[in-house]
């Protein structure tokens, strides 16, 4: 179900906008919902929007297309639009409508002014394309392409193409390099990848199930890192078991055996998977495959999230991608995670439990607020990753892999308390930055990062927790008393999936939160206190 109108100094006009080709897809927050009561909270949205253009910085020839709906429990709806003009995507347009049930409206978005602008390039779209290759480094596979966008992340809003580059990074990371270029003067507006990386370095399906009658039933995976434990597969009519999970969403995981495509899925005679060794290749199956496991039912039972798109359907992994590859990558083209092997010296293969969540919840995060991995935005995007998987990390509870606000810690090789990032003081890594300064969104987003892990640990421990947990420095130097992870998953999640939207920066997730906060909790709650205090500390004002 879509609907948008489209404002030309007329009265409302419904439409319907094919976009379902587009990588950044958004699904129905409410998949309870009907399709009926879908398309009147749509609709109603619409109407409101129609009335009081202005919320939105619309003006002539600007439309909408309903991509997501949110129904409160209090009736308050919120409905996801993705914005065009004169039938151009407009990046960095996108607005949430918040109906409440009186039919009261406001609005999330961060453009600052309607768009009004000529849609006649002077550049080609083969132009487009010789620019953004020029950007790309690694080696490029010949398979691009060049839409024609209103780049609307800065003000004044621009025209420009969209330039998608494919190809191989040096690194061995596939990419699907985004290069904005100036369709008039075609200077590089901005640049991102939709190849979402677990680590900094990089820039950042399968078959189903056949014909055969075949039975969910319950395995014994012998992990790399979460100790022997039991997990869903499959056992096929032909005889055998596969490492397929149809309890959850059909979820599965595939064997690339070194290579960079292809893969069959792991399947065993036993039903008793992997030795705990990387001698065993179905041992870090076990690890992807438990990992998906742990993440569904964290977003199912804490958030009431079922699956990643929250449409029922699982995602999948790929494990020993390439060789001596050292990161994992989540890819919304495929809509699943791929792990690396490691090195084998410094690191061990990258399928460890936070690692696999982070992946999963790049996924979570292009269905719901599509935040751009670039600038502020991008930073936003991979701290949202290390939060998601930090909490599915803790909510496993495995005693073998126990919960902390260490990134990657158990990939590395004889190398205890090593992480890639650490949450309650992101500089100790040497790179990331735990304090927002003016000129933090031209960092490599896994760096810019910090600032909101950071705040995520101040606002669930505190700056001198009594738990155990490690002292956080704040930037300001005060004291911050924690509210308990619990409450700030809920309230990140909710700034997430009703308020932020694809151009948020810190200052939008700073008033996100305050919204959702306030939403969980209400406006003189201790929750809201500790929000403000925990993003001032992090000199997010």
């Amino acid at each position: 179900m879509r609907a948008g109108f489209l404002l030309l100094g007329a009265p409302l006009v419904l439409l319907a906008c094919g976009t379902a080709d587009r990588p950044t897809s958004l699904t129905d927050e409410t998949s309870s919902l009907s399709v009926e009561a879908r398309a009147a909270l749509v609709t109603r949205a619409l109407e409101g929007l129609a009335q009081h253009p202005e919320l939105a910085q619309a003006g002539e020839g600007h439309s909408f297309d309903a991509r997501g709906v949110i129904l409160d429990s209090g009736g308050q709806a919120h409905v996801r639009l993705e914005r065009s003009y004169r039938g151009l995507r407009v990046l960095g347009g996108d607005v949430v409508t918040h109906t409440a049930s009186d039919g009261a409206l406001t609005v999330s978005t961060t453009l600052t002014a309607p768009v009004t602008l000529s849609i006649t390039p002077t550049l080609s779209p083969g132009d487009a394309v010789a620019v953004g290759t020029l950007s790309f480094v690694g080696l490029p596979t010949g398979e691009s392409s060049a839409e024609l966008v209103v780049y609307a992340r800065s003000f004044p809003a621009r025209l420009a193409y969209d330039a998608l580059v494919m190809g191989v990074r040096d690194d061995q990371t596939p990419s699907e390099l985004h290069v904005l270029v100036d369709a008039l003067s075609g200077a590089v507006l901005d640049s991102w990848d939709a190849v979402e990386t677990g680590k900094g370095g990089g820039n950042g399906g399968g078959s189903g199930g056949g014909g055969t009658p075949s039975t969910p039933v319950v395995g014994s995976g012998k992990t790399l890192y979460l100790g022997t434990m039991n997990m869903d597969t499959l056992k096929l009519g032909t005889g055998g078991y596969e490492l397929r999970d149809q309890t959850r969403g059909n979820q599965y995981t595939l064997n690339l055996a070194n290579r960079t495509s292809g893969g069959s899925t792991f399947t065993d005679a036993d039903n008793v998977w992997g030795s705990s060794t990387v001698l065993d290749a179905a041992t870090v199956g076990t690890d992807a495959h438990l990992g998906e496991a742990f993440t569904w039912d964290y977003y199912k039972n804490v958030h009431g999230r079922t699956g990643i798109a929250n449409d029922g359907k699982g995602a999948y992994s790929r494990v020993h991608y390439s060789r001596n590859y050292v990161n994992a990558f989540w890819s919304d083209s495929c809509f699943c995670m791929t792990y690396g092997d490691g090195d084998g010296v410094s690191y061990s293969p990258l399928v460890s439990l936070d690692v696999a969540g982070h992946e999963m919840s790049h996924g979570v995060t292009s269905r719901t607020a599509g935040l751009l991995y670039s600038g502020e935005s991008g930073g936003l995007n991979e701290a949202t990753s290390d939060i998601f998987g930090t909490a599915v990390e803790f909510y496993a509870a495995n005693a073998n892999d126990l919960g902390d606000y260490l990134i990657g810690e158990r990939i590395f090789i004889n190398k205890p308390g090593v992480a890639l990032r650490y949450m309650y003081d992101p500089a100790k890594d040497g790179a990331s930055k735990g304090c927002w300064y003016s000129g933090i969104g031209s960092l490599d987003v896994h760096y810019s990062s910090g600032v909101a892990n950071h705040l995520f640990y101040l606002l669930s421990e505190g700056s001198n927790p009594v738990n155990g947990q490690p002292i956080s420095p704040t930037c300001d130097g005060s004291t911050v008393v924690g509210i308990g992870r619990a409450k700030a998953e809920k309230i990140w999640y909710r700034a997430l999936t009703v308020y932020m939207t694809s151009n948020t920066n810190y200052a939008g997730a700073r008033v996100a939160t305050l919204k959702a906060a306030t939403d969980l909790y209400g406006a003189g709650s201790a929750e809201l206190g500790g929000v403000a205090a925990a993003w001032t500390a992090v000199s997010v004002n």
